[in-house]
């Protein structure tokens, strides 16, 4: 791992999940291998391109680091509801390969989930200057491409970085289907875990991440994971 910039912390910001301040652990590298990623997920960090970030508030724990034991992990009732919506999804996992047609994707679900504008270039720069191994699962109905995840991967990991749909296929739950989807893909790799970020009680659109169980959450004190059955 080459470190670019040394670890900082950041000044405070609006947190986007709860009406607080927030603020994070920083620090910029490249080159990391399986084994670096590996690490700094089991520590509780995430990334954006060469940007890695761990909450650092200082009244605030919220947001809990959470993986999916991929070997015990079984659908619940509704995600095989999804499963069954999405029969005739077809996903491709390759490499991360830029394309127009997955940038106009990204446009499309920002500007209508968030209200949000897309930049090209930052859209490259973030997904496709990649500092760690990294896959993309695309998903496709009738050879439309309908989704896509952006992924790392470490030695026992899988790691979701991002995931964009297409709007107009709403209905078919295609966030969760692409976690099912992506769980699969960690098992079919021999992967132990399937990391989704961070998990906040209180926010409800963060809600489906903790339906998949078994699932481990991080403590930031100890940094130990503590396994999270259904009847838990």
């Amino acid at each position: 791992m080459v470190e670019i910039r040394e670890r900082d912390i950041s000044d405070e910001f609006d947190c986007p999940y709860l009406d607080k301040q927030a603020r994070n652990e920083y620090f910029f590298a490249m080159e990391l291998n399986h084994d670096d990623i590996n690490k700094l997920l089991a520590e509780g960090w995430r990334k954006f391109g060469w940007y890695y970030f761990r909450p650092a508030c200082l009244d605030c724990n919220a947001c809990k680091p959470l993986r999916v034991l991929t070997e015990e992990f079984k659908p619940s009732r509704s995600q095989r509801k999804v499963l069954n919506k999405n029969v005739n999804t077809e996903v491709k996992v390759c490499n991360l390969e830029f394309r127009d047609e997955i940038f106009e994707l990204y446009k499309k679900h920002s500007q209508v989930r968030f209200d949000q504008p897309s930049e090209k270039q930052e859209f490259i720069e973030t997904h496709y200057f990649p500092s760690c191994p990294g896959l993309q699962a695309e998903y496709y109905i009738e050879d439309k491409l309908v989704a896509v995840g952006f992924l790392d991967q470490g030695t026992d990991s899988l790691s979701s970085v991002y995931f964009i749909y297409d709007t107009d296929y709403a209905h078919l739950s295609l966030g969760v289907y692409g976690a099912l989807k992506e769980i699969e893909i960690a098992r079919s790799m021999k992967l132990d875990y399937y990391y989704l970020g961070y998990w906040i009680e209180e926010n409800k659109s963060m809600k489906y991440k903790n339906k998949f169980y078994p699932h481990e959450l991080m403590d930031w004190d100890s940094e130990d994971w503590s396994k999270v059955n259904k009847s838990s």
